[in-house]
Order: C-alpha cells, then sequence, then structure tokens
C-alpha cells in the first residue's frame, strides 16, 4: 500500500472539493482539507487486448469550439476505436449530459461498442460501467481518453487506480479548454500512476 495526502480546496461555483495540484498557491481565505489516499498500487505493464478495456469519456458536439485542438483528439480517438474493433478490446463510452450537451460527435464511430451512457458526474466509474467491468474475465487495463483531461479524465484515473486497475491515458487524445489544466492534469496528477501515452 501507498499513503499519499491530497489537498483539497472548496470551490464555490461547484459546490464541492477539489483537487489543488502540487505547487498551487492559495492567496486568499478559503476551506481547505487534507485527504488521506491509501491506494494500491499497481505495475504498469504491457497491454494485453485479452485484459483491456478502452474507455471514451465525453467526446461530445458541444465540446467542439472550447476544446483545444478538439478535431485532433478526435482523430486520434477515432483511430484507438478502429484498433480497439480490429483487436477484439471492449470500448465503453460515456456522454456528459446529452440533453443539453449534445451526443458524441459523428467522427466517432461507435460500432460495436459495449455501452454507451449518459452521465450527471465526472467519473466514467458508474454502477453501469463497474458491472460492465465485472463481465470481463481478467480486465487488469484501462486505456483512457477524451475530455476535459482535468476534470472527467482525471476523476475516473483516480477512481480506476483506487480499484487496482493500471490506467493508460493517451495524451494527445485528451484535452481541455485551457492547455494549463490540461498540463497540470497530466504532468502533477497522473505521472506517480499512470502511464502516459505521448505523441
Amino acid at each position: 500500500m501507498h499513503r499519499k495526502f491530497v489537498v483539497q480546496l472548496f470551490a464555490e461555483e461547484w459546490s464541492q472539493y477539489i483537487d489543488l495540484p502540487k505547487g498551487f498557491l492559495v492567496s486568499e481565505r478559503c476551506k481547505v482539507r487534507l485527504v488521506p489516499l491509501q491506494i494500491q498500487m499497481t505495475t504498469l505493464g504491457n497491454l494485453t487486448p485479452s485484459s483491456t478495456v478502452f474507455f471514451c469519456c465525453d467526446m461530445q458536439e458541444r465540446f467542439r469550439p472550447a476544446i483545444k485542438y478538439f478535431g485532433d483528439i478526435i482523430s486520434v480517438g477515432q483511430r484507438l476505436l478502429q484498433g480497439a474493433r480490429l483487436l477484439g478490446i471492449p470500448v465503453i463510452v460515456t456522454e456528459q449530459y446529452p440533453k443539453g450537451l449534445g451526443s458524441t460527435v459523428q467522427e466517432i464511430d461507435l460500432t460495436g461498442a459495449k455501452l454507451v451512457l449518459p452521465k450527471t458526474k465526472f467519473s466514467m466509474v458508474l454502477p453501469e460501467v463497474e458491472a460492465a467491468l465485472a463481465e470481463i474475465p481478467g480486465v487488469r487495463s484501462v486505456v483512457l481518453f477524451g475530455v476535459e483531461t482535468h476534470v472527467c479524465i482525471q476523476q475516473t484515473a483516480l477512481e480506476l487506480i483506487g480499484r487496482g486497475l493500471e490506467v493508460h491515458i493517451v495524451a494527445d487524445a485528451t484535452s481541455s479548454r485551457s492547455m494549463m489544466d490540461r498540463m497540470f492534469a497530466l504532468e502533477v496528477n497522473f505521472l506517480d500512476y499512470c502511464l502516459i501515452f505521448l505523441p
């Protein structure tokens, strides 16, 4: 077991605590808390199709004008899904509040996806996703991509790691509205726990 602490700041606009990146300075009075994390550390290794699942997170039309390099991450995401189909790797897709944010973009071919689910929380780890993972024998690794890096990708990765799974984030298939948010999420939060594929 590996014990680590995370400093969280209460965000009034979201009415919840959020993780602060390492080195972040607070210049005004605010509510913070120290959260101990106890994580079973997994050894990151090679991906094997029989023990891998692909997670495609919130690649929706409404995000297109807001997310940096959205066209590029769609292109890379589509290639990942083509590879998953060829290798017989299950694919789980989520859509954040599709009534308001639209469906997955048309360029992403969801043919053969094991699940396509709506969600209203940041993490992709929904009860239906947990049930689907339990049905797949020997799942050890998750390849994760989509938007936004510092919110839904981060929360999903942390939950999966907490369940003892290896998480492999495809850096050129994930982005945020702000490149600073993306950078902090990839460099600060994940380097200790995830394998990040860089272009």
